[in-house]
């Protein structure tokens, strides 16, 4: 999906929304390090509806009609396209669900991980779709929350990932909240988000995520300092997958550019390149841009 463009902001970059994203199979929950759901509450979510009755209100005037019109309104899925594509512990989730409206949320679901990349506003269609029908679900909220987040909808993403993260419990999606507080322009907000005491429940990729959003809205904030030892205090998570290591070290880079060090942004910078097999990173352009020729730049 492409991604919008935020040029206020740091080049550290985003967190990767859920860290282990997705294949065709869907979007796994983001969840690592959190506590046990409460006892009476399997992973799988499969007594969701019965714990909470059949509605958890009134419904509103209008309510059935709302609810028909958004179904007669969703985007298409392929004919072909089989709901157990999707991740089997995302299935798992959609067992409260009936079995018809658990196939198309599971189709939705996979149609949004499979669009994400490249079309953002059609995955962001069949996350919405999911959620409209799976609301009560905390990794259809979830989900949502990601995809919103991801094509650049940050109030939208706040709204869905605090819903997931009231269903779900645990601390998994806090970068990606704390990001989408900088996107709407509140790297103080940011700031708070990534000071809750669950942050210490993040397993080793989030919590490196987590230190190139509280870098970036130390940027934001025009305080280099505190971008620095943010970055630094996750420098030798070897835990961390390579991937997110790489995006570390160039966020690193980026912080000691702007805190005018020039020759140890040049050395971060060119360990982040060693690491980008995929060349997604614009060290090239970075390195010139601190007066490094090409031909120096081994």
């Amino acid at each position: 999906m492409a991604e919008h463009s935020d040029n206020n902001r740091s080049r550290g970059g985003r967190p990767q929304g859920d860290g282990k994203f997705r294949n065709k199979g869907g979007f796994k929950p983001n969840r690592g390090g959190r506590p046990n759901r409460n006892s009476n509450k399997k992973r799988g979510g499969s007594n969701w509806e019965t714990q909470r009755g059949p509605h958890s209100g009134p419904q509103r005037a209008g309510y059935r009609e709302e609810r028909l019109n958004k179904r007669l309104n969703e985007p298409d899925v392929p004919n072909d396209l089989d709901p157990k594509e999707l991740d089997p512990s995302v299935r798992q989730e959609l067992r409260s669900l009936s079995k018809d409206n658990a196939d198309m949320v599971a189709k939705h679901l996979i149609m949004a991980a499979t669009l994400l990349d490249d079309d953002p506003d059609k995955a962001l269609a069949h996350a919405r779709a999911a959620k409209d029908r799976a609301g009560r679900v905390s990794v259809a909220r979830e989900t949502c929350g990601i995809v919103a987040y991801h094509a650049g909808e940050w109030k939208e993403a706040i709204a869905e990932l605090r819903a997931a993260r009231r269903m779900a419990g645990g601390p998994g999606l806090l970068p990606v909240l704390a990001d989408a507080e900088r996107g709407l322009g509140k790297p103080e907000k940011a700031l708070e988000v990534a000071n809750d005491p669950q942050a210490d429940q993040l397993d080793a990729e989030s919590k490196a995520e987590l230190a190139i959003v509280v870098a970036g809205a130390h940027q934001d904030l025009d305080h280099p300092e505190e971008a620095l030892l943010a970055l630094e205090a996750q420098l030798d998570n070897a835990e961390a997958p390579d991937v997110t290591r790489m995006r570390l070290f160039y966020a690193y880079a980026d912080a000691l550019a702007t805190a005018e060090r020039k020759d140890e942004a040049i050395e971060w910078f060119r360990r982040a390149e060693e690491m980008d097999t995929e060349e997604v990173l614009d060290v090239p352009d970075r390195l010139a841009e601190l007066g490094v020729e090409p031909d120096e730049d081994k």
